[in-house]
């Protein structure tokens, strides 16, 4: 039984040896560890530049928008003042005819 014992008690010994990490296990295990640390924060980098140029687009499609209302009020302006030029030539052309039908009686007479 004392033998039984020993060989118990040893058994035990060998089993928690072998399932304690040595130093280079916990080596290797550290520069894991930095190895994905700096994995994380080369992640994290990108992740802050891939937001700060959503943040430049969002603000150039926001610029591009403005640009093109400010467009669009324009060429709604320009139709207008094309619409009024046109309506004065068309007036001008009636004046001149008219100016003409008046000349043309005075010259008869």
């Amino acid at each position: 039984m004392k033998r039984f014992m020993i060989l118990t008690v040893l058994v035990f010994i060998a089993a928690l040896f072998t399932g304690c990490a040595t130093t280079g296990d916990l080596e290797k295990l550290q520069m894991q560890v930095k190895d994905l640390s700096a994995k994380v924060d080369q992640t994290q980098m990108k992740a802050d530049q891939a937001a700060k140029d959503a943040a430049a687009a969002k603000a150039g499609v926001a610029d591009a928008s403005r640009q093109a209302a400010q467009a669009n009020e324009s060429a709604a302006k320009a139709e207008a003042a094309a619409g009024r030029a046109e309506a004065a030539a068309k007036a001008a052309e009636d004046n001149a005819k008219k100016s003409e039908a008046i000349f043309m009686k005075s010259m008869k007479k």
